[in-house]
C-alpha cells in the first residue's frame, strides 16, 4: 500500500489548527466549535498514524476523517469573520477533508 505524504501532512496541519482553535474557542465560549474540533483533532491524529504505517484499514478511516473534517470546517466557518483561529481551522479542515475523501474513494 502506497503511503500518502499529502494525507499525513494535511491531517497533522488540521490537528494543529483544531487544537489552536479549541484553545481560542474556550475563551469565546463556542461550545459546538470546541466539540467538533476535539473530534476532528482526534480523527486526524489517528488517520495520520494509520496512513504512516500503511494500515489495511486506512481507506475506511479516510472516509470518516473526511466526514468529520467537513463538519468541523462548516462550524468553524461560522466564526471565521470574528476569530482568525476559526478561519484557519476551517481552511485546514476543508483541505484535509478533500484529500481524505479522494483517498477513500480511490482505495475503496
Amino acid at each position: 500500500m502506497k503511503i500518502s505524504k499529502n494525507c499525513i501532512d494535511a491531517c497533522l496541519a488540521c490537528l494543529t489548527t483544531c487544537e489552536i482553535c479549541i484553545t481560542d474557542c474556550v475563551a469565546a465560549g463556542n461550545k459546538e466549535c470546541i466539540l467538533l474540533c476535539r473530534d476532528c483533532a482526534d480523527i486526524c491524529a489517528l488517520c495520520a498514524r494509520f496512513e504512516a504505517r500503511g494500515s489495511e484499514f486506512t481507506a475506511g478511516l479516510h472516509a470518516l476523517c473526511a466526514e468529520i473534517c467537513k463538519a468541523c470546517s462548516v462550524e468553524c466557518a461560522k466564526h471565521a469573520l470574528h476569530h482568525a483561529s476559526c478561519k484557519e481551522c476551517a481552511e485546514a479542515c476543508k483541505k484535509c477533508a478533500a484529500i481524505c475523501e479522494e483517498l477513500a474513494t480511490a482505495k475503496a
